[in-house]
């Protein structure tokens, strides 16, 4: 069986999340790929979804869709509207705003934001 390497553009280092009072790494900012999110189970049994766009910026949102209840953020496609980076939830295409969890097709609807650091 052969198995592939895949290489980004990206320097190594490491991606963490705010999680309480601690900073929980959560992968190698190599392995993430610009345009495609991943999932990530917390300790705590919850789960973001961790972006990296095409110029680099790492975002972390709560990875379940409150329109569904579905955990699928992840798998959204990211896009911008007005400089606004977001994802659309790849069930019923509402827009998150990654910066601030906000969505951006109802306002009384929002998503956690986790704070990133990434070296």
């Amino acid at each position: 069986m052969a198995t592939a390497t895949i290489t980004t553009a990206r320097g190594t280092g490491s991606v963490r999340l705010a999680h309480g009072k601690d900073w929980l790494t959560v992968c190698e900012r190599g392995l993430l790929i610009p345009g495609r999110g991943v999932a990530v189970l917390l300790p705590d049994g919850d789960q973001a979804a961790v972006f990296m766009d095409r110029a680099g910026q790492v975002y972390a949102i709560g990875n379940r869709d409150p329109f569904t209840g579905a955990y699928v953020l992840s798998r959204g496609l990211l896009g911008s509207a007005g400089g606004r980076p977001f994802v659309a939830s790849p069930l019923l295409k509402q827009r998150f705003d990654l910066a601030t969890g906000a969505c951006l097709d109802d306002e009384e609807v929002s998503v956690p934001v986790f704070a990133v650091r990434a070296d």
